[in-house]
């Protein structure tokens, strides 16, 4: 396959950027959207150029790590991470725009690599859970309803990637938060700190500059752990009851 790459370069933070154009002849259907990337970066290197700076760890579409926006999609045509995403996806003699997120909240460090250091302070603002010390409690001590084990879980395969952050045109972090609320606040476990772990984790997200939610489901719709929007009326009911006099369970 021959693709056409337009590509974000970006020396810093300071650097105004802007988007270059590279050619690559022999692409196989087969590499992944990663992979498609290393073989660009080799063929700089040997030119005596400086590579592409991009993030990506696990490679397994597992941690998140992998965040590009193509083509005007967060990770891509495919409801997936980044490095699950495949050139078969892609057409031979297609031009791929690739740019990192775009987020008052996610400055860019260097071409595609944004620092998302602001998805760790929420979570470092909601605290921990308490639980009582001593020996090892046994597995069924607390019974917890399958359905609500399961939603518990479905909110918690969120991996931060920030994919909704991207999708978002107010750049909201409400699908992040509320699915790191709900996976605690589903729980026996999670609720005594209920109240000021959505408190803090809302007010957190607030200072660190992110977007308003307008409810348009561009987040739940890119996220490629399918979370999905319940978590964010669950989110807003946590929010009232914490804030109200009357109710603060």
């Amino acid at each position: 396959m021959k693709i056409t790459l337009k590509v974000w370069r970006q020396k810093n933070a300071q650097d105004k950027g802007g988007l270059k154009t590279y050619q690559l002849d022999d692409v196989s259907p087969d590499m992944s959207f990663l992979e498609m990337f290393d073989v660009l970066n080799e063929q700089l290197v040997k030119k005596g150029e400086e590579p592409v700076h991009f993030d990506h760890d696990c490679r397994e579409g597992i941690c998140g790590m992998c965040s590009m926006y193509i083509n005007g999609q967060p990770h891509g045509p495919k409801q997936t991470t980044t490095c699950q995403l495949h050139m078969r996806s892609f057409k031979d003699g297609d031009t791929i725009v690739v740019e990192p997120w775009r987020a008052q909240a996610f400055p860019v460090v260097k071409d595609l690599v944004v620092d998302r250091t602001s998805f760790d302070r929420i979570i470092q603002a909601g605290g921990y859970v308490s639980v009582n010390t001593g020996g090892i409690p046994d597995a069924n001590e607390i019974p917890i309803p399958k359905k609500i084990a399961d939603e518990a879980f479905d909110s918690a395969t969120c991996i931060a990637c920030g994919a909704c952050v991207a999708a978002c045109k107010n750049a909201s972090a409400m699908l992040f938060v509320s699915a790191k609320v709900s996976q605690l606040a589903l729980l026996p476990q999670g609720k005594v700190e209920r109240k000021s772990r959505v408190e803090n984790m809302v007010a957190q997200m607030d200072a660190e500059g992110f977007g308003a939610c307008t409810n348009t489901g561009a987040c739940s719709a890119e996220c490629p752990k399918e979370i999905s929007l319940e978590n964010i009326a669950r989110l807003n009911r946590e929010y009232i009851k914490a804030k109200s006099s009357s109710d603060n369970i």
